[in-house]
């Protein structure tokens, strides 16, 4: 293992300490450097929470700021935040208007964020959630409940964000952002493992020659390991999938391409290439197009490609301005 690390037991902490020293325009909550918030929180506004395990910057705790985010509880490497850090969370960012959770599909979160959302109560504080499960490898079609969350969550905050931004009350901002849920696929391949500081060794094997196609964020198994391809062929892989889930027949839609942490943006390029290619055939127009590391797994090589099918409201919001620690995007 080669990191540039002090004692593997403080990364979380030390990484947190290097956000806020490097980043002022947010703060932490509580006293605690795991309740990441804007510092500036404006009032009036529906206050947006997420929240997850370490890992996987820029998710969670980099989208937090203008347009977008405004408080993330930060867990450990992998691990799911308390439901107290994330009531924390909540308590700093309600601003009158309420706060809607977004977070991923994941056990231990649905049970932490459950339980802050009940004691939110007790606070007088009204919240709402919505569940990112846009990785369509993990579970078949009916059975999208059970499917995890993963890149496509960006999706969910950008909309739900530039909402919120807009002055939208809590169940219009709760109704948008279910919307880009529903309409959100995801399907990534992985090239390599990680390694998780405290562990110290690859979190699994895979072959030099292999990859693996749908493996989750956190090295959950995916649904065939294979030999390598041409990139081309992979892709062609990852969209069939996605053109399965009878979501992106014509149209307008989004597109992320994400790297996971140890994938040159060269070849993320050549990947959109595809990408590009494969919607035109379908007569479908990338209205918008991210491409770079939005929900990494550690030095994982590998990436993933999501969609969101568009309408006019969902358009507007993607293209609306939003400026973080690790995002920025400008009008149009």
């Amino acid at each position: 293992m080669k990191k540039f690390i002090n004692n593997p037991e403080n990364v979380v902490e030390e990484m947190l300490e290097g956000i806020y020293l490097a980043h002022p325009a947010v703060t932490y909550a509580a006293n605690d450097k795991h309740c990441l918030v804007t510092a500036t929180p404006k009032p009036g506004k529906v206050g947006i929470a997420t929240g997850g395990g370490s890992g996987h910057l820029p998710l969670f705790l980099g989208y937090v700021g203008d347009g977008m985010l405004d408080g993330c509880a930060v867990g450990g490497i992998f691990q799911s935040p308390s439901a107290e850090q994330m009531l924390e969370v909540t308590k700093y960012i309600d601003q009158g208007a309420g706060v809607l959770y977004i977070y991923g599909n994941y056990t231990g979160d649905i049970i932490n964020f459950d339980m802050a959302a009940e004691l939110a109560e007790f606070e007088n504080i009204r919240v709402t959630s919505v569940v990112g499960n846009d990785d369509a490898a993990s579970s078949v079609i009916g059975e999208e409940h059970k499917r995890r969350g993963v890149a496509g969550i960006f999706f969910v905050y950008k909309a739900a964000g530039a909402a919120a931004a807009e002055g939208l009350d809590l169940d219009e901002v709760t109704r948008i952002a279910e919307k880009a849920r529903l309409n959100t696929r995801t399907m990534g391949v992985a090239l390599s493992s990680c390694v998780v500081p405290e562990v110290g060794h690859a979190t699994f094997e895979i072959g030099e020659n292999e990859m693996e196609i749908g493996m989750g964020i956190h090295g959950e198994p995916g649904i065939s390991r294979r030999n390598l391809e041409p990139a081309d062929d992979v892709v062609d892989a990852l969209m069939e999938r996605l053109f399965a889930e009878n979501l992106y027949e014509s149209g307008d839609v989004a597109v992320l391409i994400n790297g996971l942490g140890g994938t040159p943006r060269e070849e993320l390029y050549i990947l959109y290439r595809r990408v590009a290619q494969r919607l035109s055939e379908r007569n479908i127009t990338a209205k918008h197009v991210f491409i770079g590391e939005y929900a990494t797994a550690m030095e994982m090589a590998g990436a993933s490609i999501s969609l969101i099918k568009l309408d006019d409201e969902l358009d507007r919001l993607i293209a609306a301005p939003a400026n973080t620690p690790f995002f920025t995007r400008l009008k149009g």
